[in-house]
């Protein structure tokens, strides 16, 4: 498989704290890489390293085959484009000014492009309104449309859907399936909103105190991410122990919930229960989502 990017046990220390803890990680071309982890994980901080805005303490990464510390890095990153963090636009100006600036920057000859670009992201009937006055979701469109100058084919986006509005959140979807699909551009994207990412990516890279967890293709996330019954009942210490004689697959939730990975019947298990002094509450089938997935695999707590 041919990787866009590939990181091999980089790591990054400020003073008193460690971001990236030997990260390993693999984003195959062509792929809608999902980056998921906590507030604090690292996820923005591998961005920063591979954009050239901060250098790693230790370990390596390799962008299109080029090694980190090589000259020709340079040639690499032309090929990317990110937003990291926040859009960098400037607000004063409209979005076809904005997007002239960047063309500037990077020294592209001629502002053909700029007409194209801004109807990808559909901003074409902005006008003269100027960036300051556009909503969230327009700011993070203009964002990606200066990103997307010089043509690179690798695009990284750091928490691109945070803050907006469900309008704008699809808006964002769409651009993005649109870039991948119709463009074939590479795509990770770091997100805490894990519901909105499971719509898009087709890898996962789940990390957590800045190590690499778990890496799987949206195929094997399916297939981990088993249908189960959602139970709600008055005690689970007494569910857990009528599951174990029933040698049934399950996880204990809380006080009162549990996930039972297995086909029962429910005469018998409510038999066995009535004999515990434990009453069924509610029975729901379900699917593991890709947070519950998440949270199995690295514990609750904020996510970003």
């Amino acid at each position: 498989m041919e990787y866009i990017l590939q990181t091999n046990s980089l790591t990054k220390k400020y003073k008193n704290f460690q971001a990236l803890n030997g990260l390993t990680m693999h984003v195959p071309k062509g792929a809608i890489y999902g980056f998921v982890g906590k507030n604090g994980a690292g996820k923005t901080t591998l961005i920063r390293l591979i954009c050239g805005l901060q250098e790693p303490t230790s370990g390596e990464f390799t962008l299109y085959g080029i090694q980190n510390n090589s000259r020709d890095i340079v040639k690499s990153r032309r090929r990317m484009g990110a937003v990291v963090e926040t859009p960098s636009i400037y607000l004063d100006m409209t979005a076809e000014e904005n997007l002239k600036q960047q063309y500037l920057i990077l020294g592209l000859p001629s502002y053909d492009g700029i007409p194209e670009l801004l109807k990808l992201v559909g901003l074409e009937n902005t006008g003269k309104k100027k960036a300051k006055n556009f909503s969230l979701g327009m700011k993070q469109r203009l964002g990606i449309a200066i990103a997307l100058t010089g043509d690179p084919d690798f695009l990284v986006l750091d928490e691109p859907v945070n803050g907006l509005d469900p309008q704008g959140i699809v808006e964002i979807r769409e651009l993005i399936l649109k870039l991948n699909r119709e463009r074939q551009i590479t795509i990770l994207i770091s997100s805490h909103i894990l519901d909105e990412l499971s719509r898009l990516a087709t890898h996962y890279g789940i990390i957590d105190q800045g190590r690499m967890v778990k890496e799987l293709s949206a195929e094997e996330l399916e297939a981990v991410c088993r249908k189960c019954v959602r139970m709600e009942v008055t005690d689970t210490k007494a569910l857990a122990r009528v599951l174990d004689t029933m040698n049934v697959e399950y996880k204990i939730l809380s006080a009162t919930t549990a996930d039972v990975f297995a086909k029962i019947n429910v005469t018998q298990l409510t038999i066995a229960l009535a004999k515990e002094n434990c009453e069924v509450l509610s029975m729901q089938e379900r699917d593991e989502s890709l947070e519950s997935y998440y949270i199995s695999l690295v514990g609750g707590g904020s996510h970003a």
